[in-house]
Protein backbone atom coordinates (compact mmCIF):
# COMPACT_ATOMS: atom_id res chain seq x y z
CA UNK A 1 0.00 0.00 0.00
CA UNK A 2 1.30 3.46 -0.84
CA UNK A 3 0.63 5.77 2.11
CA UNK A 4 -1.22 8.82 0.83
CA UNK A 5 -1.32 12.27 2.39
CA UNK A 6 -3.41 11.45 5.43
CA UNK A 7 -6.23 13.96 4.83
CA UNK A 8 -6.66 12.73 1.27
CA UNK A 9 -6.61 9.10 2.27
CA UNK A 10 -8.83 9.23 5.34
CA UNK A 11 -11.13 12.24 5.01
CA UNK A 12 -12.82 14.14 2.16
CA UNK A 13 -10.53 16.62 0.41
CA UNK A 14 -12.67 19.61 1.41
CA UNK A 15 -11.83 18.98 5.07
CA UNK A 16 -8.03 19.09 4.80
CA UNK A 17 -7.84 21.95 7.22
CA UNK A 18 -9.37 19.82 9.96
CA UNK A 19 -6.81 17.06 9.48
CA UNK A 20 -3.95 19.51 9.41
CA UNK A 21 -5.26 21.11 12.57
CA UNK A 22 -5.26 17.72 14.27
CA UNK A 23 -1.60 17.14 13.55
CA UNK A 24 -1.12 15.92 9.96
CA UNK A 25 1.43 17.89 7.97
CA UNK A 26 2.97 17.06 4.61
CA UNK A 27 2.93 13.81 2.68
CA UNK A 28 3.09 10.76 4.94
CA UNK A 29 4.70 8.44 2.42
CA UNK A 30 6.64 6.66 5.17
CA UNK A 31 4.80 4.21 7.43
CA UNK A 32 6.78 5.22 10.50
CA UNK A 33 5.90 8.87 9.85
CA UNK A 34 2.23 7.93 9.52
CA UNK A 35 2.24 6.00 12.80
CA UNK A 36 4.04 8.83 14.56
CA UNK A 37 1.47 11.30 13.24
CA UNK A 38 -1.59 9.33 14.32
CA UNK A 39 -0.11 8.81 17.77
CA UNK A 40 0.11 12.60 18.16
CA UNK A 41 -3.57 13.11 17.38
CA UNK A 42 -5.55 14.19 20.46
CA UNK A 43 -7.92 11.68 22.06
CA UNK A 44 -11.53 12.62 22.67
CA UNK A 45 -13.12 12.90 26.06
CA UNK A 46 -16.30 10.85 26.66
CA UNK A 47 -18.32 14.06 26.46
CA UNK A 48 -16.77 15.12 23.15
CA UNK A 49 -17.24 11.64 21.73
CA UNK A 50 -20.92 11.60 22.68
CA UNK A 51 -21.44 15.09 21.26
CA UNK A 52 -19.79 14.21 17.96
CA UNK A 53 -21.64 10.89 17.75
CA UNK A 54 -25.02 12.56 18.21
CA UNK A 55 -24.14 15.28 15.71
CA UNK A 56 -23.22 12.64 13.13
CA UNK A 57 -26.34 10.58 13.72
CA UNK A 58 -28.81 13.47 13.82
CA UNK A 59 -27.27 15.88 11.32
CA UNK A 60 -25.07 13.62 9.20
CA UNK A 61 -22.17 15.94 10.04
CA UNK A 62 -19.09 14.67 8.15
CA UNK A 63 -16.85 16.91 10.22
CA UNK A 64 -17.93 15.01 13.33
CA UNK A 65 -17.27 11.72 11.56
CA UNK A 66 -13.79 12.88 10.62
CA UNK A 67 -12.90 13.79 14.19
CA UNK A 68 -14.15 10.43 15.44
CA UNK A 69 -12.13 8.56 12.82
CA UNK A 70 -8.92 10.55 13.26
CA UNK A 71 -8.95 10.27 17.04
CA UNK A 72 -9.10 6.47 16.80
CA UNK A 73 -6.47 5.86 14.11
CA UNK A 74 -3.98 4.88 16.82
CA UNK A 75 -6.34 2.06 17.79
CA UNK A 76 -6.15 0.66 14.25
CA UNK A 77 -2.35 0.79 14.30
CA UNK A 78 -2.29 -1.06 17.62
CA UNK A 79 -4.68 -3.79 16.48
CA UNK A 80 -2.98 -4.22 13.09
CA UNK A 81 0.38 -4.74 14.83
CA UNK A 82 -1.03 -7.88 16.44
CA UNK A 83 -1.46 -9.50 13.00
CA UNK A 84 2.07 -9.02 11.69
CA UNK A 85 2.78 -12.72 12.24
CA UNK A 86 0.84 -13.61 9.10
CA UNK A 87 3.55 -12.12 6.90
CA UNK A 88 1.37 -9.43 5.31
CA UNK A 89 2.45 -5.76 5.00
CA UNK A 90 1.75 -3.68 8.11
CA UNK A 91 0.57 -0.79 5.96
CA UNK A 92 -2.03 -2.97 4.25
CA UNK A 93 -3.30 -4.27 7.59
CA UNK A 94 -3.66 -0.68 8.82
CA UNK A 95 -5.49 0.35 5.67
CA UNK A 96 -8.00 -2.49 6.02
CA UNK A 97 -8.41 -1.67 9.70
CA UNK A 98 -9.13 1.96 8.79
CA UNK A 99 -11.98 0.78 6.59
CA UNK A 100 -13.41 -1.13 9.54
CA UNK A 101 -13.06 1.96 11.74
CA UNK A 102 -15.00 4.07 9.22
CA UNK A 103 -17.79 1.47 9.13
CA UNK A 104 -17.90 1.51 12.94
CA UNK A 105 -18.14 5.30 13.08
CA UNK A 106 -20.96 5.26 10.54
CA UNK A 107 -22.98 2.85 12.73
CA UNK A 108 -21.95 4.24 16.12
CA UNK A 109 -24.76 5.23 18.49
CA UNK A 110 -23.44 7.40 21.31
CA UNK A 111 -26.64 6.95 23.35
CA UNK A 112 -26.02 3.22 23.82
CA UNK A 113 -23.55 3.92 26.61
CA UNK A 114 -20.63 2.20 24.86
CA UNK A 115 -17.38 3.97 24.02
CA UNK A 116 -16.41 4.02 20.35
CA UNK A 117 -13.09 2.31 21.13
CA UNK A 118 -14.94 -0.81 22.34
CA UNK A 119 -17.47 -0.75 19.52
CA UNK A 120 -14.90 -0.16 16.78
CA UNK A 121 -12.62 -3.05 17.77
CA UNK A 122 -15.05 -5.60 16.30
CA UNK A 123 -15.29 -3.80 12.97
CA UNK A 124 -11.54 -3.20 12.72
CA UNK A 125 -10.70 -6.85 13.43
CA UNK A 126 -13.42 -8.07 11.05
CA UNK A 127 -11.92 -6.13 8.12
CA UNK A 128 -8.38 -7.25 8.96
CA UNK A 129 -9.52 -10.88 9.29
CA UNK A 130 -11.21 -10.75 5.90
CA UNK A 131 -8.09 -9.29 4.31
CA UNK A 132 -5.83 -11.94 5.85
CA UNK A 133 -8.10 -14.80 4.76
CA UNK A 134 -8.13 -13.50 1.18
CA UNK A 135 -4.43 -12.77 0.89
CA UNK A 136 -2.53 -15.08 3.23
CA UNK A 137 -2.59 -17.91 0.70
CA UNK A 138 -3.44 -18.20 -2.99
CA UNK A 139 -5.82 -21.00 -2.00
CA UNK A 140 -8.43 -20.20 0.63
CA UNK A 141 -7.75 -21.93 3.94
CA UNK A 142 -10.93 -20.96 5.78
CA UNK A 143 -14.42 -20.53 4.39
CA UNK A 144 -16.88 -21.62 7.10
CA UNK A 145 -17.46 -19.83 10.40
CA UNK A 146 -15.83 -22.67 12.34
CA UNK A 147 -12.77 -22.64 10.07
CA UNK A 148 -12.36 -18.88 10.45
CA UNK A 149 -12.51 -19.22 14.22
CA UNK A 150 -9.88 -21.96 14.08
CA UNK A 151 -7.63 -20.02 11.73
CA UNK A 152 -7.16 -17.10 14.11
CA UNK A 153 -6.98 -19.18 17.31
CA UNK A 154 -4.84 -22.12 16.27
CA UNK A 155 -1.62 -20.14 15.88
CA UNK A 156 -1.87 -18.64 19.36
CA UNK A 157 -2.50 -22.04 20.98
CA UNK A 158 0.36 -23.86 19.29
CA UNK A 159 3.71 -24.02 21.06
CA UNK A 160 6.59 -24.07 18.59
CA UNK A 161 6.57 -25.65 15.17
CA UNK A 162 5.77 -29.20 16.28
CA UNK A 163 2.39 -30.74 15.56
CA UNK A 164 -0.22 -30.48 18.30
CA UNK A 165 -0.59 -33.45 20.62
CA UNK A 166 -3.92 -35.33 20.85
CA UNK A 167 -4.55 -33.71 24.24
CA UNK A 168 -3.93 -30.20 22.83
CA UNK A 169 -6.24 -30.93 19.91
CA UNK A 170 -9.02 -32.11 22.25
CA UNK A 171 -8.62 -29.09 24.54
CA UNK A 172 -8.72 -26.61 21.66
CA UNK A 173 -11.74 -28.33 20.09
CA UNK A 174 -13.57 -28.10 23.42
CA UNK A 175 -12.52 -24.47 23.97
CA UNK A 176 -13.70 -23.34 20.52
CA UNK A 177 -16.69 -25.70 20.40
CA UNK A 178 -15.63 -27.39 17.16
CA UNK A 179 -14.94 -30.98 16.17
CA UNK A 180 -11.44 -32.33 16.81
CA UNK A 181 -11.32 -33.41 13.13
CA UNK A 182 -11.71 -29.75 12.14
CA UNK A 183 -8.78 -28.78 14.38
CA UNK A 184 -6.61 -31.46 12.76
CA UNK A 185 -7.61 -30.35 9.25
CA UNK A 186 -6.91 -26.67 9.93
CA UNK A 187 -3.52 -27.47 11.49
CA UNK A 188 -2.64 -29.41 8.34
CA UNK A 189 -3.68 -26.48 6.15
CA UNK A 190 -1.66 -23.99 8.18
CA UNK A 191 1.45 -26.15 8.15
CA UNK A 192 1.40 -26.44 4.37
CA UNK A 193 2.59 -23.85 1.89
CA UNK A 194 1.80 -22.67 -1.62
CA UNK A 195 3.77 -24.39 -4.39
CA UNK A 196 4.15 -23.02 -7.90
CA UNK A 197 2.89 -25.45 -10.52
CA UNK A 198 5.58 -24.36 -12.97
CA UNK A 199 9.25 -23.72 -12.42
CA UNK A 200 10.18 -20.00 -12.31
CA UNK A 201 13.03 -20.69 -14.72
CA UNK A 202 13.31 -22.39 -18.10
CA UNK A 203 16.11 -24.76 -17.19
CA UNK A 204 16.33 -28.38 -16.09
CA UNK A 205 14.27 -27.61 -12.96
CA UNK A 206 11.14 -27.79 -15.12
CA UNK A 207 11.16 -31.58 -15.00
CA UNK A 208 10.87 -31.47 -11.20
CA UNK A 209 8.06 -28.88 -11.05
CA UNK A 210 4.58 -30.20 -10.11
CA UNK A 211 3.28 -29.45 -13.60
CA UNK A 212 5.62 -32.17 -14.92
CA UNK A 213 4.00 -34.97 -12.97
CA UNK A 214 0.51 -33.56 -12.38
CA UNK A 215 -0.20 -33.39 -16.12
CA UNK A 216 -0.06 -37.18 -16.61
CA UNK A 217 -2.36 -38.35 -19.37
CA UNK A 218 -3.38 -41.23 -17.14
CA UNK A 219 -5.19 -38.74 -14.90
CA UNK A 220 -7.10 -37.16 -17.78
CA UNK A 221 -10.87 -37.75 -17.17
CA UNK A 222 -11.52 -39.64 -20.42
CA UNK A 223 -8.53 -41.89 -19.79
CA UNK A 224 -9.79 -42.64 -16.29
CA UNK A 225 -13.23 -43.56 -17.63
CA UNK A 226 -11.68 -45.76 -20.30
CA UNK A 227 -9.55 -47.55 -17.72
CA UNK A 228 -12.59 -48.15 -15.51
CA UNK A 229 -14.54 -49.52 -18.47
CA UNK A 230 -11.71 -51.88 -19.43
CA UNK A 231 -11.42 -53.11 -15.85
CA UNK A 232 -15.15 -53.77 -15.68
CA UNK A 233 -15.02 -55.54 -19.06
CA UNK A 234 -12.15 -57.77 -17.95
CA UNK A 235 -13.76 -58.78 -14.68
CA UNK A 236 -17.55 -58.66 -14.62
CA UNK A 237 -18.11 -58.66 -18.40
CA UNK A 238 -15.78 -61.56 -19.18
CA UNK A 239 -17.19 -63.74 -16.42
CA UNK A 240 -20.74 -63.07 -17.62
CA UNK A 241 -19.82 -63.92 -21.24
CA UNK A 242 -18.11 -67.17 -20.24
CA UNK A 243 -21.16 -68.08 -18.22
CA UNK A 244 -23.22 -68.11 -21.43
CA UNK A 245 -21.16 -71.00 -22.88
CA UNK A 246 -21.56 -74.74 -22.42
CA UNK A 247 -18.79 -76.61 -20.64
CA UNK A 248 -16.95 -77.73 -23.81
CA UNK A 249 -17.05 -74.32 -25.46
CA UNK A 250 -15.85 -72.61 -22.27
CA UNK A 251 -12.99 -75.09 -21.93
CA UNK A 252 -11.89 -74.43 -25.50
CA UNK A 253 -12.01 -70.63 -25.14
CA UNK A 254 -10.18 -70.65 -21.80
CA UNK A 255 -7.52 -73.05 -23.10
CA UNK A 256 -7.02 -71.07 -26.30
CA UNK A 257 -7.15 -67.48 -24.96
CA UNK A 258 -7.07 -67.31 -21.16
CA UNK A 259 -4.60 -69.99 -20.08
CA UNK A 260 -1.47 -67.79 -20.43
CA UNK A 261 -1.03 -64.03 -20.16
CA UNK A 262 1.20 -63.97 -23.25
CA UNK A 263 -1.57 -65.35 -25.46
CA UNK A 264 0.21 -68.65 -26.16
CA UNK A 265 -2.77 -70.91 -25.55
CA UNK A 266 -3.41 -74.54 -26.53
CA UNK A 267 -3.33 -75.45 -30.21
CA UNK A 268 -6.33 -76.69 -32.18
CA UNK A 269 -4.71 -80.13 -32.54
CA UNK A 270 -4.11 -80.45 -28.78
CA UNK A 271 -7.77 -79.73 -28.04
CA UNK A 272 -8.88 -81.99 -30.91
CA UNK A 273 -7.04 -84.87 -29.29
CA UNK A 274 -8.59 -84.00 -25.89
CA UNK A 275 -12.17 -84.05 -27.16
CA UNK A 276 -11.69 -86.73 -29.84
CA UNK A 277 -12.75 -84.54 -32.75
CA UNK A 278 -10.98 -82.91 -35.68
CA UNK A 279 -9.03 -79.66 -35.43
CA UNK A 280 -11.52 -78.08 -37.83
CA UNK A 281 -14.37 -78.95 -35.46
CA UNK A 282 -12.52 -77.29 -32.58
CA UNK A 283 -12.09 -74.16 -34.75
CA UNK A 284 -15.85 -74.09 -35.49
CA UNK A 285 -16.77 -74.47 -31.81
CA UNK A 286 -14.30 -71.72 -30.91
CA UNK A 287 -15.70 -69.34 -33.55
CA UNK A 288 -19.28 -69.94 -32.39
CA UNK A 289 -18.31 -69.44 -28.74
CA UNK A 290 -16.47 -66.17 -29.44
CA UNK A 291 -19.45 -64.86 -31.41
CA UNK A 292 -21.78 -65.68 -28.52
CA UNK A 293 -19.42 -64.01 -26.03
CA UNK A 294 -19.22 -60.91 -28.21
CA UNK A 295 -22.99 -60.54 -28.00
CA UNK A 296 -22.88 -60.90 -24.19
CA UNK A 297 -20.07 -58.33 -23.88
CA UNK A 298 -21.96 -55.72 -25.92
CA UNK A 299 -23.72 -54.54 -22.73
CA UNK A 300 -20.33 -53.62 -21.22
CA UNK A 301 -18.90 -51.72 -24.18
Amino acid sequence: MTMMTAPAALVPSNKNALALGLGFTGNLGNLDAYISAVNRLPMLTPEDEKRLGRNLKENNDLGAAQELVLSHLRLVVSIARGYLGYGLPHADLIQEGNIGLMKAVKRFDADQGVRLVSYAMHWIKAEIHEYILKNWRLVKVATTKAQRKLFFNLRSHKTGLDAMSPAQIDNLAKLLDVKREEVIEMETRLSGRDIALESPTDDEDDKFAPIAYLSSEQSEPTRVLEAEQVTRLHSEGLETALGKLDARSRRIVEARWLANDDGSGATLHTLAAEFGVSAERIRQIEAAALKKMKGALAAYM
